[in-house]
């Protein structure tokens, strides 16, 4: 159960349409907390954060997860040369 008495159930993505950085400037070690209107989708794969540049053009980053990558690099011929179903 959770703080509000309702069950957990396991989380498969999370999304929100803005994000919150907080952050200590390294000279002088006070903190800053930005409300920034950044969409997040988080995922196994990783996290996209979508937003625009100052030129309104949409943008994207992605930061992938090591099972992403792992599952990247065999689409292209990089992964280990096994047989996913044992030995044949």
């Amino acid at each position: 159960m959770n703080k509000e008495g309702n069950s957990e159930e396991q989380l498969d993505k999370i999304e929100a349409d803005s994000i919150t950085v907080e952050i200590i400037d390294k000279k002088t070690g006070r903190m800053f907390r930005r409300n920034l209107p950044i969409r997040y989708v988080e995922t196994d794969n990783g996290l996209i954060l979508s937003g625009e540049t100052m030129e309104g053009i949409p943008s994207q980053i992605a930061f992938f997860s090591e099972t992403a990558l792992n599952r990247m690099k065999d689409l292209f011929g990089k992964g280990p040369d096994t047989h996913r179903c044992g030995d044949q």
